[in-house]
């Protein structure tokens, strides 16, 4: 049984449904999480040390008053994204210091998972050509993942925003998986109209070197990678079924082309489960309501770097 403030926690199951993560996982964040605490105190003294009128511990205790009840809040936050009234009732709070302490704790968190080594990259870096390796190839799967968010006011970025595959307005990040169990790159945040393809030419650099030792799977929502990307060492793609038509009145794919389909499907499917890892945290299932700029793009980030704390994947 754990208690922070009037919540109380009777088990694990319970403890995940709260935060998503399990009790070890949080205490194994909590340590670095309060060092990023401590130094961001120390920061904030010396720059006002001749402002200050009391010595550093004095005055009114704050509701969230010790890193565990802080990291629990940030994570609760992320997990079941309550609005900040119902955040700020629940943890004695108004909602506009609901909303000033979330936006002042997820930088900790951030810093907290960066020295952890879980934070991703936000572009893809391939592992130079080593000469004496030949054989060892970096294998990685590329895929991108949209999520609800509130409608613009204006007519132009209703446009820009709307998602004619969702039909509602989204946001939209590339995830890069690398085959194994984690996420080493989350892209930026980009409106849900911009194609999966378009933001991946945007983001990675066919010429850039280290390509010629990657292996990439994508789906078929990247056709035309092979002309773009010809440095890739070898690209993944599934055969598309031919358009029918008077010549070809029943199209279908050769058995040899299907069973290449189900061969690439069973290496995809690893970048479908850790998005399905993704959208644990309601964070990025519920429709994203907060219009601060940058927060939609550090909260992905965050959640990643959380499922790969979950998976204990070590970004390199």
């Amino acid at each position: 049984m754990r208690t922070f403030k009037w919540i109380t926690i009777r088990d694990e199951r319970q403890f995940r449904a709260f935060t998503g993560l399990s009790q070890k996982e949080f205490d194994h964040l909590l340590a670095e999480f309060t060092k990023a605490l401590e130094s961001a105190q120390q920061q904030r003294y010396k720059k006002h040390s001749l402002q200050r009128q009391r010595k550093p511990g004095g005055g009114r205790k704050g509701a969230l008053s010790t890193p565990e009840l802080k990291l629990f809040f940030i994570l609760f936050y992320l997990k079941t994204y309550p609005t900040f009234d119902v955040l700020g009732g629940l943890f004695d709070l108004s909602p506009a210091k609901a909303q000033e302490n979330v936006v002042k704790l997820l930088p900790m968190l951030k810093h907290a998972e960066k020295n952890l080594r879980v934070l991703p990259h936000r572009h893809f870096k391939p592992a130079q050509d080593n000469p004496k390796n030949t054989d060892k190839k970096q294998k990685i799967i590329i895929d991108a993942t949209e999520r609800p968010c509130s409608r613009p006011t204006h007519a132009r970025k209703q446009k820009h925003y709307y998602s004619g595959k969702k039909r509602q307005h989204t946001l939209k990040n590339t995830v890069i998986a690398d085959g194994t169990k984690g996420i080493p790159v989350v892209g930026p945040t980009a409106p849900g109209s911009r194609h999966d393809y378009a933001l991946l030419k945007e983001e990675l650099n066919p010429d850039q070197p280290g390509l010629s030792s990657v292996e990439v799977s994508v789906d078929l929502g990247y056709q035309g990678i092979k002309d773009h990307y010809p440095n890739f060492n070898k690209i993944g793609i599934p055969h598309k079924k031919p358009r029918k038509s008077k010549k070809n009145p029943n199209p279908t794919l050769t058995p040899k082309q299907k069973k290449e389909n189900r061969a690439l499907s069973r290496t995809r499917v690893a970048v479908e489960h850790l998005i399905g890892d993704l959208k644990i945290f309601h964070s990025l299932t519920i429709k994203f309501r907060n219009h601060i700029q940058s927060m939609a793009d550090q909260v992905i980030l965050l959640v990643a770097g959380l499922c790969n704390l979950r998976n204990d994947y070590v970004v390199q």
